[in-house]
Order: structure tokens, then C-alpha cells, then sequence
């Protein structure tokens, strides 16, 4: 009986699977170099699989997905067009005073967010406000800062003074919300791509 091995089970066996299959053979002569590429094959598929996972999360992996082009944001013709991740979500390089930082696109965020360390890498100084923000989510109702992105560049497009709201309770997740996709001079998914097209469109500064 096999141990359970949870949602990754069936990446771990591939895993394994391909490191048996390599170990084997290297005690088979005639197969030995046949068997030994297509495992290494195999194994360099799943580390691409692996890092279009996860590298939405982590900001190093996310450094490695973009220098290998995994991440499927490109400028077509004045279009920003983004590829759908194996998580199912749109993800975006973004460009703050210099910081390059990975967000999410979701069209059922009302306002732009940014986790409280995002914004202090990009050199934002979030307030209070007269009113407390107070927002509700999948954890409860939090509360958060306002802060004003004087500058944002999204591939082709260029967005000033973007109103965005930043808390601690975001943990590492940012998030490209309506204030911005409304901005646009149309947005839309077709198939497993989404594309932004700007009323002005500037050069991949990203």
C-alpha cells in the first residue's frame, strides 16, 4: 500500500520515477544513454512545471520563471497579453520607483493592494486617512492603509497617481485590482490569455 503522499503524490512519484529510471540505466549499456536523456528531459519538465507553480509565491522563484520566460507576460503590437499560470490566476510584472514586484490581476478586487513589505520596498508611505479602510475577506474584516502610486508600468501601460490600500494582513499577496483594469481602454480573456490594451500605449519598461 502507498503512503499518502497528498496533492503533490502523483509530482513526487514522476520524481522518483525518473530517478529509478536513470539509476537503472546506468547498469544497462545499451540504454544507458537513451534512457539517460529522457530522464533528464523528464526531470527539466517538472522543474519548469514546479517553478510555474510556485513561482507566483516566491518573489526568488518568481526572479527564475521571469529570466527563463516562464512567465508569460509579453507586449504585442501596443497589447500587454498575459498567460494563464497553473494556478488558474493571472499573474503581472509590475514596476514601482524602480521595484519590480509580481501581482496579481483580479477583476473582483475593487482596489488595488499591496502586502505592507511591497510597499515599503517601493519607497510608498501608506496612511491612515481620516477614515479607517476597513476591508472584508476570505479572513474576516481587516484594516488597512491608503497609499497613492505615483508612478505603475504594467508592460505597454503607464498608470499615475493610483489610489492602492496596503496592510500586514496581506501577507506577500499583491493584488492589480478594477481602479486600474478600469483605467484601461479595454481588457478582456481570450482563451487562457488575458489582454490589457491601453489607451496610450508606452514601452515595456518591465
Amino acid at each position: 500500500m502507498l503512503p499518502d503522499l497528498g496533492p503533490q503524490g502523483p509530482l513526487y512519484l514522476a520524481i522518483g520515477a525518473a530517478i529509478l529510471a536513470i539509476a537503472i540505466a546506468r547498469r544497462i549499456p545499451v540504454l544507458r544513454t537513451l534512457v539517460s536523456i529522457a530522464g533528464w528531459l523528464v526531470l527539466a519538465g517538472l522543474l519548469v512545471v514546479v517553478l510555474g507553480q510556485r513561482e507566483a509565491f516566491d518573489p526568488y522563484l518568481g526572479g527564475i520563471a521571469a529570466a527563463l520566460k516562464l512567465d508569460g507576460q509579453e507586449v504585442v503590437g501596443g497589447e500587454t497579453r498575459i498567460r494563464q499560470s497553473p494556478d488558474g490566476h493571472f499573474w503581472v510584472r509590475v514596476s514601482v520607483g524602480g521595484v519590480t514586484q509580481r501581482m496579481l490581476v483580479d477583476s473582483g478586487a475593487t482596489v488595488t493592494a499591496l502586502s505592507a513589505r511591497t510597499a515599503s520596498r517601493m519607497g510608498l508611505r501608506p496612511s491612515e486617512g481620516l477614515v479607517p479602510v476597513l476591508l472584508t475577506t476570505a479572513n474576516g474584516t481587516i484594516r488597512a492603509q491608503t497609499v497613492t502610486i505615483p508612478e505603475l508600468r504594467l508592460g505597454s501601460i503607464v498608470a499615475h497617481d493610483l489610489s492602492a490600500v496596503a496592510s500586514p494582513a496581506f501577507g506577500e499577496v499583491n493584488v492589480i485590482g478594477m481602479n486600474f483594469l478600469s483605467r484601461l481602454k479595454s481588457w478582456r480573456v481570450e482563451g487562457r490569455t488575458l489582454i490589457l490594451v491601453p489607451h496610450h500605449p508606452q514601452a515595456d519598461a518591465v
